[in-house]
């Protein structure tokens, strides 16, 4: 199945990095329905930032997910090939 990088260009405002944890678990419980497996999340809190590492049959199916869950779609979704 495909590997995503998604990237969130900036948070609403005030929000932290225990927002986007709740966020990620909004995604869990919804993602089973689409197929998708979001892995992992990194922070950048000072600059406003996500990055999320999704599963998904297509990049449409993550962007459901995050809609659903939580409303915060990523600006940017790029297809990636893990490294060894």
């Amino acid at each position: 199945m495909p590997l995503f990088m998604d990237v969130h260009e900036s948070l609403p405002d005030g929000a932290t990095a225990t927002d986007v944890a709740n966020a990620h678990k909004a995604d869990l419980e919804t993602q089973a329905q689409y197929g998708v497996d979001y892995r992992s999340y990194w922070v950048d809190e000072a600059n406003g930032k996500v990055f999320c590492l999704v599963e998904a049959p297509d990049a449409d199916a993550a962007i459901t997910v995050h809609r659903e869950a939580h409303g915060l779609v990523a600006d940017k979704i790029y297809e990636v090939t893990a490294g060894q």
